[in-house]
């Protein structure tokens, strides 16, 4: 058996996450999160000095893979071709096609539930939440703005907005998704955004 540090510690994240998207951070209790790791109430404060560093430590890396999974799927679409509409048009379908792949219910968004419980963290986790929400809006307002450039869209619109409106589906996906039991949801929503995206913009005129 691994007894290393670090696959302890990671079994206490692993198992806190699970449960606070399951339960939500009030609803979950260091004893449920010591009972599901299956470790000691001693190892768990070797690693965390209490629930709400947990909370912290697991909001960041959180973060730190949503904003490698932003990267890595910016990256792939812009491999597949050099038009900036067309990335942006395969960057969503990306996202659409590997939801659609779940074979369980899409686990939800840890930064949804703690905002939903926001009066219970101090500002630095909340912080750490904005910049993850103002890095996807900077990434696709960037790719929007060469879309702009190229293709001059069909009615106005405010770039900044439409960037956020991809963050939004997300995370008012998840919330339905969860209420209604539905994992389509998610990526219907994607493809709408992949749609409306179509028809804003106007073919090349080159």
């Amino acid at each position: 058996m691994d007894r290393s540090p670090e696959t302890t510690r990671t079994k206490i994240m692993n198992a806190a996450e699970s449960m606070i998207l399951d339960k939500g951070f009030a609803g979950t209790t260091v004893n449920n999160i010591i009972e599901q790791a299956d470790v000691s109430k001693g190892a768990f404060f070797h690693y965390f000095s209490s629930k709400a560093e947990l909370g912290k430590e697991l909001v960041q890396r959180y973060a730190d893979e949503d904003a490698e999974h932003l990267e890595q799927t910016l990256v792939k679409a812009e491999g597949l071709s050099d038009d900036p509409l067309q990335q942006l048009l395969i960057f969503v379908k990306l996202f659409e096609q590997e939801i659609e792949s779940l074979e369980e219910p899409f686990p939800g968004c840890l930064f949804a539930s703690y905002l939903q419980q926001s009066e219970l963290f101090d500002h630095n986790i909340l912080d750490i939440i904005r910049k993850s929400m103002l890095l996807w809006r900077t990434r696709v307002l960037e790719k929007l703005k060469k879309i702009e450039q190229e293709y001059p869209p069909r009615r106005e619109v405010d770039l900044e907005s439409l960037a956020d409106m991809l963050m939004v589906i997300f995370e008012g996906s998840f919330v339905l998704s969860q209420s209604l039991n539905e994992n389509k949801i998610i990526a219907q929503q994607l493809s709408h955004y992949h749609n409306y995206l179509s028809m804003l913009f106007k073919e090349s005129s080159k």
